[in-house]
């Protein structure tokens, strides 16, 4: 099962992400999302555990709990979904910088 983690702290390493996890039993593996461009922590990240068990008995106990400093949030990741491919000419140019995705 892959479980989405909320509301970590920038400093969260992704070993102490898999230590918390492994309270609960095997981790496939553990990882932070960082920002492309400065390397930083973006405050979530992803556990995959092969057990559904053992992941839901994680997802539990660990939901609104305390852990480097922050209250993270923990659930089961849905799967992605597809974003439209960015680009395209929202607004300026010369139509008076109209921007419909405001409204």
């Amino acid at each position: 099962m892959n479980i989405y983690v909320a509301h970590l702290s920038w400093g969260t390493e992704a070993e102490a992400l898999q230590d918390l996890f492994a309270q609960f039993g095997e981790v496939s593996s553990a990882n932070i999302i960082t920002d492309r461009e400065t390397g930083r922590s973006r405050g979530f990240g992803f556990v995959e555990m092969p057990n559904e068990e053992e992941a839901q008995k994680a997802i539990d106990a660990l939901n609104g709990t305390e852990f480097d400093g922050r209250t993270i949030n923990v659930s089961e990741a849905r799967p992605r979904e597809e974003r439209p491919a960015r680009g395209g000419n929202f607004g300026g140019g010369n139509r008076g910088g109209y921007d419909r995705r405001r409204y």
